[in-house]
């Protein structure tokens, strides 16, 4: 199988992406942080449809565009039930179902934490998902609706998934999210990968997406042994002012 995934950034540090299935040409908007923007990419590409919004939760920044791609596409929008209190729905999914872009599967986990609805996008045969806020490159989204707890199982389930799969996060917060790894993690290879990071974005480079396999080697919330471990880092990340 193969997926085309175009990320752009939009708003203050959002990424946006637009998908297409390459067997049929049948493409998505993943999350819809802002309609002119996923509107004029959808053109610079020439991809010429918009046949489906995959949302991951109900947070304006990923649902904002929804209504207007529908007026001007019809496309079809796919996402958890909580997105319906802010935004347009069509199908409200649960963990376990199935969305299919043309020929790629998407799987649906739940992973509350974030919000209580949260969801993730994971395509095996492709080895990629979409995490939406909940798993960030060095770090994980905060904890606005769930609990610690919920949010350690959360990222446990994805944790179970292949190192080399892709992880596609809506959130271009991996410098700040270094600086606090580091606060924590004294080991030469994770400074390293912390400069690597520095320097992609002094460049201007996005550091999306990054691999499961990388998360699992520096990612604090995803080498927390367990939930108090991770509540304690969460909570220090929130206050960090590093």
């Amino acid at each position: 199988m193969t997926l085309d995934v175009h990320l752009f950034p939009c708003r203050a540090d959002n990424y946006g992406f637009l998908i297409r299935d390459a067997a049929t040409g049948v493409v998505a908007a993943v999350d819809t942080p802002d309609a002119a923007r996923i509107l004029e990419e959808l053109e610079g590409l020439g991809w010429g449809r918009l046949d489906l919004i995959l949302n991951t939760h109900w947070h304006p920044d990923h649902t904002e565009g929804n209504a207007r791609l529908k007026a001007d596409w019809a496309c079809e929008i796919v996402g958890p039930e909580e997105v319906r209190k802010v935004a347009p729905l069509d199908r409200g999914i649960a963990d376990g179902d199935v969305v299919m872009v043309g020929e790629t599967r998407f799987e649906v986990t739940e992973t509350p934490g974030h919000t209580l609805g949260h969801v993730v996008f994971h395509a095996p045969g492709d080895d990629l998902a979409f995490t939406g806020d909940t798993l960030f490159a060095m770090g994980c989204g905060r904890l606005f609706e769930g609990t610690p707890e919920q949010m350690f199982g959360s990222l446990q389930r994805l944790k179970a998934w292949p190192d080399q799969t892709v992880i596609w996060c809506a959130h271009e917060y991996t410098a700040s999210n270094a600086r606090f790894t580091l606060s924590l993690d004294d080991r030469p290879e994770t400074a390293a990968h912390a400069q690597a990071i520095f320097a992609a974005r002094e460049r201007g480079e996005p550091t999306v997406p990054t691999t499961l396999g990388v998360e699992k080697r520096f990612n604090p919330f995803l080498t927390a042994t367990d939930a108090d471990q991770f509540a304690a880092r969460r909570a220090a990340k929130d206050s960090f002012q590093g």
